[in-house]
């Protein structure tokens, strides 16, 4: 941890100013992070049908708020948990080699590729800044212990600079990869999986992929379910004139859960590189969306003079702004769900006051 924080892996707190102005473009400050995170999270555990369905099964209305705090509670330091392992790995691979590109698949293309040669150079200078860090840490761990806090300062430093010059090297793969042969030069996903693979024992990998596989399958039977449910109730049923039987519902859920299930394929195979890791895609995409959706709620909760028009028009007008401030400006994602809802709501309310003004001039 303490290696981490030294080479700058810590930095927790932001104040999102730069050159003297707010820079609506950092991705994360405490100011994205608390307000913007504030509606995101609001959203989520409020209106999002794969987290209500989870309130709704349980047996009274306590057991209901329980579930709804704990799953709030529980989220933070489970996150913190998560981010915590690219932390420690950091740390780990300044001690040990680490791969110049972690998703191998992606190296191989260039070893066959006209950068082979370049690659290979790259390579050996990898590997030999790799020792350099690893004596470079060593010596850092023992000036610090004995307090000499010039010399441990003085390895750090050294240290930063071999990082630098060790993520340059790996920008000209990335480069390599993406112009040259096509590839995807987005290794973030695949650094933990490569720790995984090179350094844990063999039964425990199996036993970590079959986790994954368990918290994959979990989150999405729970997000098809609710698509499904969704779609039937508040789409199928409601503009059929046919009285469904139990079963029928069943079997019609089952083609609605295939069809989304096809869907979130097609999807997921154009929006993996939308943000530098998982985590970060998961909350982008959700953005563009969750804050159009709390505004929903909460006009349905306190804009109670707001008519259904009103609240249509503006959701199509705030997701529109919502998509196109994604598409054309630099502003970072979490914003998205504070801009989404204070606008609908906004909109919401200008729209049923002219209403009500042509009503009384009529």
């Amino acid at each position: 941890m303490h290696i981490s924080g030294k080479l700058g892996k810590l930095n927790v707190f932001t104040s999102g100013i730069k050159d003297g102005k707010f820079d609506w473009s950092d991705k994360y400050n405490i100011w994205s992070g608390v307000i913007g995170g504030f509606f995101l999270a609001l959203s989520y555990f409020g209106t999002d049908q794969s987290q209500v369905g989870r309130y709704l099964t349980a047996k009274t209305m306590r057991e209901s708020r329980l579930g709804l705090l704990m799953n709030g509670l529980v989220k933070v330091p489970m996150q913190f948990l998560i981010l915590l392992v690219g932390v420690l790995l950091f740390s780990f691979y300044q001690f040990y080699n680490a791969p110049i590109f972690f998703n191998e698949s992606q190296l191989d293309k260039v070893k066959t590729s006209i950068h082979r040669d370049s690659l290979h150079v790259a390579e050996q200078r990898f590997k030999s800044i790799s020792a350099e860090k690893a004596a470079l840490v060593s010596e850092f761990i023992n000036y610090k212990d004995r307090g000499d806090v010039l010399n441990s300062e003085l390895r750090i430093e050294k240290l930063k600079l071999l990082n630098a010059e060790s993520g340059v090297i790996r920008k000209d793969v990335k480069r390599w990869i993406k112009s040259e042969v096509g590839g995807d030069d987005n290794d973030t996903n695949y650094i933990f999986l490569r720790f995984v693979v090179d350094y844990l024992p063999k039964g425990l990998v199996g036993l970590l992929i079959a986790i994954i596989f368990l918290a994959a399958w979990g989150s999405i039977a729970a997000a098809l379910n609710s698509l499904a449910s969704s779609t039937i109730i508040d789409i199928h049923k409601r503009f059929s004139t046919k009285d469904f039987s139990g079963e029928e519902d069943y079997n019609l859920s089952r083609k609605y859960t295939l069809a989304w299930g096809i869907f979130c394929v097609v999807i997921a195979c154009f929006t993996g590189n939308i943000g530098n890791s998982l985590i970060e895609a998961v909350n982008i995409l959700g953005s563009l969306f969750y804050g159009t959706i709390l505004g929903i709620f909460l006009s349905a909760f306190w804009l109670k003079r707001v008519n259904g028009t009103a609240i249509f028009w503006s959701t199509v007008f705030s997701q529109t702004v919502v998509l196109l401030m994604f598409t054309l400006t630099p502003i970072s994602f979490l914003w998205y769900n504070v801009i989404g809802c204070v606008l609908l709501m906004g909109v919401a309310l200008l729209l049923s006051l002219f209403q009500r003004k042509a009503q009384m001039a009529g």
